[in-house]
């Protein structure tokens, strides 16, 4: 019985959140003439870190100047405004309160103030009777106001850039993991399952963003690559319906700066609703969205490898402290009270989990900005931290003037 011929493509892209959608969205638009195809494993899209985190549109208050971060986030905010305008997906342009409640959050509050200023992010510093007057149900010494802080729902955006990728003659094809990839001369080689069924498709460049899987899918190409995807859970809560006006801005605290996360705030949802979180709790599964979630195979491919012992020993006061509050309600609450002392432990409602995909180094060191590796024929998006979605469409222009370079050198 004859072996039936792998199906080709010019394009594949592997991955289908936010990122591997704007990123697909934009080689349609480049290669129009070109098959291109988007593989994502589960029955839906942005059903991973897209469709679990708050749905803030970042202005890059936070980031290095200059950094590859820095410069996505703010040209990324621009482009996904505009997107989100020409394709009437609700957006809210809210703005952002940093929050500082103590002598030393005021130092760091002035230093990225500083930071505003050097990435031409505009910022006021508002004092603690202006602070009283914006929010009533907010205390702090100080504040920054960032206004080009907005919220979105995310999964609405990934939607609509699908819809006009198909449009333009892309195929998206769910249901389908990725098993292995082999890269020749001239072809990367795709085995898949697709509903327990093997299909092998052929494409001449590949584009991975994988997300959780990252560092997993980029092995499978056997990339020499230095680091681990370690799992952190980011834990929510939902107020009370009747604290949809609990606040006019969204409300953040003044983050550590040795840590990748932003620290508890409060955010107004794009459907009128307020969360409070996320926290940073280790994870112990890299697709664990509930209460309970433990992955063997994840676990062991942790505690096998050096970097997360490293970073765990780095950060291990700061962990106990985030364990503790995921524990115990009151002291997640306790974070909270800080900067807004209304909210009672009994309105704290559930809310559903996100997980964050964090590059660990094998020195230990958290990847603070994005990461990307690559073959003759292949690019992956390696770390994509927050502000990924922010960024989707900004990074999908990254990684076509890095492709280009690559269809250029193989024509």
């Amino acid at each position: 019985m004859p072996v039936e011929a792998p199906e080709e493509f010019d394009f594949i892209v592997i991955g289908g959140g936010i990122v591997g959608i704007a990123t697909a969205w934009q080689l349609i638009q480049k290669y129009p003439e070109r098959r291109i195809a988007l593989l994502e494993k589960e029955s839906s899209l942005a059903s991973h870190q897209t469709g679990h985190n708050s749905g803030v549109i970042h202005a890059g208050v936070y980031y290095t100047p200059g950094s590859l971060k820095a410069d996505l986030c703010k040209r990324g905010n621009m482009l996904l405004k505009q997107f989100c305008t020409q394709h009437q997906v609700p957006i809210k342009n809210c703005g952002k309160l940093l929050v500082a409640t103590n002598k030393i959050e005021l130092e760091r509050m002035n230093r990225l103030y500083q930071r505003c200023l050097d990435n031409g992010i505009k910022v006021s510093k508002i004092d603690k009777l202006e602070l009283q007057a914006l929010e009533p149900n907010i205390q702090g010494e100080s504040a920054l106001h960032i206004e080009a802080t907005s919220i979105v729902d995310f999964r609405v955006v990934s939607e609509k850039l699908a819809e006009s990728f198909i449009e333009m003659g892309g195929e998206v094809f769910l249901n389908t993991e990725v098993t292995s990839l082999n890269e020749c001369e001239d072809w990367i080689t795709i085995a898949a399952s697709e509903q327990g069924n093997t299909k092998t498709i052929r494409s001449q460049f590949l584009i991975t963003c994988a997300g959780l899987m990252s560092d997993r899918v980029a092995k499978m190409l056997d990339i020499d690559i230095d680091f681990q995807i370690i799992p952190y859970r980011g834990e929510y809560f939902k107020l009370a319906e009747h604290h949809n006006s609990l606040v006019n801005h969204l409300i953040y605290p003044i983050p550590d700066p040795d840590l990748p996360f932003l620290g508890v705030h409060i955010t107004k949802m794009i459907d009128g609703s307020v969360t409070v979180g996320p926290n940073a709790v280790q994870g112990w599964k890299r697709e664990g969205y509930g209460d309970k979630n433990f992955s063997v195979y994840d676990a062991w491919e942790m505690l096998t490898f050096s970097g997360f012992w490293r970073a765990t020993l780095k950060h291990f006061v700061t962990g106990l402290k985030e364990y503790k509050n995921s524990w115990c309600k009151k002291g997640y609450l306790k974070l909270v009270h800080k900067y807004c002392p209304t909210i009672s432990l009994d309105e704290l409602q559930p809310h559903p989990a996100g997980v964050r995909a964090q590059a660990v180094m094998s020195d230990g060191s958290l990847v603070h900005d994005f990461l990307f590796a690559e073959s003759r024929r292949s690019l992956h998006v390696c770390n994509a931290p927050s502000p990924a979605a922010t960024s989707s469409i900004a990074i999908g222009e990254h990684i076509m003037l890095k492709l280009g370079e690559k269809v250029k050198t193989s024509e």
